[in-house]
């Protein structure tokens, strides 16, 4: 179920290392992470996606409140956005690579679909 991992990290700190990685992830249209915080962000950026199409002041209210960069924004409602305009969810995907040399975390790749 999404939303229900605590990626041992404090409720603020959980929360604001999403927000980093979902506006890294539409910034730069994929990251590598480990497979747990893929997964969660995973979620968060579909919903980003699912409010640009919606293209309301409403929600690009909504999704300033969630992404920490305006530009970002502005590349979500203007170009990512309508990119998926016949697509319903599925956005993102995972694709796992591996593990870590330090600690052996599973790694994974989180990109946008074409």
């Amino acid at each position: 179920m999404p939303g229900t991992r605590k990626l041992n990290k404090a409720t603020d700190n959980r929360i604001a290392m999403l927000r980093n990685l979902v506006t890294s992830l539409l910034e730069n249209g994929r990251i590598v992470t480990t497979v747990t915080r893929a997964k969660e962000a995973r979620c968060m950026a579909d919903k980003m996606i699912t409010l640009g199409k919606k293209n309301t002041l409403q929600s690009r209210r909504a999704a300033l409140a969630y992404i920490t960069k305006e530009d970002v924004v502005t590349k979500l409602f203007s170009e990512i956005a309508p990119k998926y305009a016949e697509r319903n969810g599925g956005y993102t995907r995972v694709l796992k690579m591996g593990v870590r040399q330090g600690d052996a975390a599973p790694m994974a790749v989180l990109e946008l679909v074409d």
